[in-house]
């Protein structure tokens, strides 16, 4: 016989029944389930509807440009000239991979640097303080940045350089990093905390110091949260807009230094877009190089969800 009492009808009380139908809460509750389910679904469903069609109208757009513009001179040409129609692309992308790539330089070692002080090395009245400054610090809007940049960064350059200026791809990088700092170091933060506390203890057990257990272990096992973060802040670093508008000098010709007047993707979009007509060849030029940053976002995204997939299944 069962250890647990059975439950007599008069117990269970009006609102249960027996037999192997449905109570009135359990019915209830049934309903209520479905209902979450359902818009949960339909939530998501819709998610990927607005997604979808975004990707379809600007790629739509975006693809009418090679009926007037062959793909080698867009992709390969470092002539933009509308006006003449000349639309080579590819001093903003080289700008832009260069923007980029001077950006992680100044700021990745920075940012992981400030996520091991935090999470290795600081005290706990410190990693109390200085976490939800990062915070803070990821919610201010870029134009804020970019308006810094202007006032107090640029004046700084051009007392240091000598140009006259002072604007140029040093400017947008140095604003750049401030801006992904925090993105990189919270995220990198969260990684290292979450190694477990019995990988360390075992290295020190072995003999280690506390920076071989920092480099030689706990980096190692928070690698993939790390990479994570740091393609997170390169995501936000290719598609910022307006503090770099702000800082590069928006002239469409190639970086030759770090303190030339340059151009991005995004910068020459938002310095152009509202001047030119809807159906012309230039419009769809900028179109296309949205559908360009659209395209390298999304890969990086996949590419944060394969390397969670990845760790997860390891695990």
């Amino acid at each position: 016989m069962s250890v647990q009492k059975a439950l007599s009808q008069e117990e269970l009380g009006p609102k249960f029944k027996v037999g192997g139908k449905f109570t009135k809460r359990q019915a209830r509750a049934n309903f209520m389930n479905g209902l979450f389910k359902n818009y949960f679904l339909l939530s998501i469903l819709m998610l990927c509807f607005v997604l979808a069609m975004v990707i379809f109208f600007i790629g739509r757009t975006a693809i009418l440009t090679f009926k007037e513009v062959s793909i080698a001179e867009f992709f390969f040409s470092l002539n933009w000239t509308p006006e003449e129609g000349y639309f080579g692309a590819a001093l903003f992308i080289i700008n832009t991979l260069f923007l980029t790539a001077l950006t992680l330089i100044i700021a990745v070692p920075i940012s992981v640097g400030m996520a091991i002080l935090i999470a290795e090395i600081a005290p706990k009245w410190m990693r109390n303080f200085i976490r939800p400054v990062l915070d803070l610090l990821v919610g201010i809007p870029s134009i804020v940045y970019g308006y810094l940049g202007l006032t107090i960064l640029l004046p700084i350059l051009r007392e240091a350089s000598g140009e006259g200026l002072g604007d140029g791809i040093l400017a947008a990088a140095l604003v750049l990093t401030i801006m992904i700092l925090p993105t990189i170091s919270r995220i990198s933060d969260d990684a290292i905390t979450a190694v477990p506390k019995k990988y360390r203890e075992a290295a020190y057990a072995l003999g280690s110091t506390r920076l071989q257990v920092i480099f030689k272990v706990v980096l190692p096992a928070a690698s993939r949260g790390i990479i994570a973060s740091i393609i997170l802040g390169m995501t936000r670093a290719i598609g910022e807009t307006m503090a770099v508008v702000m800082v590069i000098g928006n002239t469409a010709q190639l970086a030759k230094s770090l303190f030339s007047p340059a151009s991005v993707l995004t910068s020459n979009i938002v310095m152009q877009i509202s001047n030119v007509e809807f159906d012309s060849t230039w419009n769809h030029a900028l179109h296309m190089m949205a559908f360009l940053l659209l395209i390298i976002s999304f890969i990086l995204i996949l590419f944060i969800r394969y390397l969670g997939r990845k760790g997860g299944n390891e695990a």
